[in-house]
């Protein structure tokens, strides 16, 4: 039976004839302007093509090799004129199987190890199609989208244990996240003046403090924030790695004495260099007692609250003023998707909400829904990262999430023992979570060392970093992928023995 409200896929069919439909005095241009295929069926077909390739890469990941260097000649093809006529989509396809495909970085390999890359799954990647497809904008208004962002932040105040009050933002990654929580800090500090007035003379003396172990985006933030990357104060580290408190405790007495204006401490769970984390209940105390803003840069590591063995570490991390961490780390969704997490949301939405006219905010229709995600950081436009992390935090569960974290960091105690087992090695860190750092002893071991990193990332066997620990230049291992084995660090450690006799 038909009626008005039968539009099957839409909305009742009685609004769209209610709705005066436009007169053309001439008939329209008959030339095409807009960007559909001309042939869907053919489309259809070669986009069918498309996902099974890029199936078939993640499923046979482990023929390829890790890394591979790119050659002249695929990069001078990656350097060809502006296209100013069309190609076929085939033909597009085929350059990107040939000339890119075979030279990306390599983290979705189970031996990509150098850097705290995630791995991604294939929930994620099909997430992340139909985010293309959908091609929401999520600054703002009233749509399913925007729904599913608010999601995932009830679901990340549920793990951190934050109330119903904070506030959650995706972003492009951590970097970005902790510049942002900068921004909330010093606003905070500093009042409303600071959007209008800039920093004044008390911003000048506004200082942060955090380990010599933090990860570079945070001087960066200060720098960016108008502060100057000298406001950040960078501490010693205690014995196991972690911000030294006396030191931070004499810091702070020494700068209130010189006349400046303590406001924020940065920890940091999971250390870039050795995945060492603060101890975040101490330094929630201290932040307690000293009023100063609490931020936690948990790049990587805050997600290891998803594995029962290793929540403990992060004990204190509940009680931050905001915490920066990516879901494309360790919680395996693909590229791009970091995330803010702020405990008072109003001082968030103080910090970056700005009215205006084309911004205006109702109660009914698609200006609703107030208030948005530009809100709470600097961007209008904003992608739909929310969909594949919803698809991933669905199609895995957290209980399994946390799993290949607890399986990651039992492979780096795998490794780490394996290391202490065997004489031409030396393990140069403690192994916390997934980070191992270790060297061949061999004469000249800087140099040697940093030959082998090169030559067993060009082997395509394996792809460690390196770093330099308390002067030793290291090689390090950070396992961070679901695919990852024992038999991919056993080559790594074969690759490294082999090499340094050649």
């Amino acid at each position: 039976m038909e009626g008005p409200d039968m539009n099957e896929g839409g909305p009742p069919a009685r609004l769209w004839h209610t709705v005066p439909q436009p007169s053309w005095s001439t008939p329209p241009d008959p030339g095409r302007s807009d960007l559909d295929p001309e042939d869907w069926p053919g489309t259809r077909r070669q986009a069918h093509r498309m996902l099974d390739d890029i199936l078939d890469y993640v499923e046979g990941i482990r023929s390829r090799p890790t890394w591979q260097p790119m050659p002249a000649e695929a990069r001078a093809r990656l350097r060809e004129p502006l296209p100013l006529q069309a190609a076929p989509l085939a033909e597009i396809h085929a350059a990107f199987l040939r000339d890119v495909l075979p030279y990306a970085t390599g983290n979705v390999h189970p031996g990509f190890l150098g850097w705290v890359h995630g791995g991604g799954t294939v929930a994620g990647l099909l997430g992340e199609m139909l985010a293309g497809g959908l091609n929401a904008n999520l600054g703002g208004r009233d749509h399913a989208p925007i729904e599913v962002e608010r999601q995932i932040l009830a679901w990340v105040r549920e793990i951190f244990r934050f109330p119903e009050g904070a506030s959650g933002l995706f972003v492009t990654g951590t970097s970005m996240a902790n510049f942002l929580g900068v921004l909330v800090a010093r606003r905070a500090a500093l009042g409303e003046a600071v959007r209008t007035e800039g920093l004044g003379a008390d911003g000048l003396r506004l200082r942060a403090y955090a380990s010599r172990a933090v990860h570079s985006c945070v001087p960066r933030a200060l720098d960016m924030a108008g502060l100057g990357a000298q406001a950040l104060r960078q501490l010693p580290t205690a014995p196991g790695g972690g911000l030294d408190l006396d030191a931070l405790r004499l810091a702070l007495a020494e700068d209130r004495a010189a006349g400046f204006q303590p406001f924020l401490v940065v920890g940091t769970a999971g250390t870039v260099d050795t995945g060492a984390v603060d101890d975040l209940a101490a330094i929630a105390d201290l932040c307690a007692r000293e009023e100063l803003w609490f931020h936690v840069d948990g790049a990587f590591g805050a997600l290891a609250i998803l594995a029962p063995a290793r929540a403990g570490l992060l004990r204190g991390i509940e009680r931050a003023d905001s915490l920066a961490f990516d879901f494309h780390k360790w919680g395996q969704v693909p590229y791009d998707a970091g995330y803010l997490l702020v405990r008072d949301g109003d001082m968030h939405r103080a910090t970056f909400a700005t009215p205006a006219a084309y911004l205006r905010r109702e109660t009914r229709g698609m200006a609703a829904g107030s208030p948005w995600p530009t809100d709470l950081g600097p961007d209008l436009s904003r992608g739909f990262r929310a969909l594949k992390t919803w698809f991933t935090l669905k199609a895995y569960g957290l209980e399994r999430l946390g799993h290949t974290i607890e399986e990651t960091c039992a492979l780096a105690t795998y490794l780490e023992a394996r290391i202490k087992a065997t004489p031409e090695l030396e393990l140069l860190a403690p192994v916390p979570l997934n980070i191992v750092c270790f060297r061949h002893r061999g004469e000249d071991p800087d140099a040697l060392n940093a030959r082998i990193a090169v030559r067993v990332q060009e082997s395509g066997l394996a792809a460690p970093s390196t770093t330099v620990l308390n002067g030793k230049l290291a090689l390090r291992a950070a396992i961070v992928n679901h695919r990852t084995r024992r038999e991919d660090l056993d080559r790594l450690l074969q690759a490294v023995l082999a090499l340094a006799k050649d």
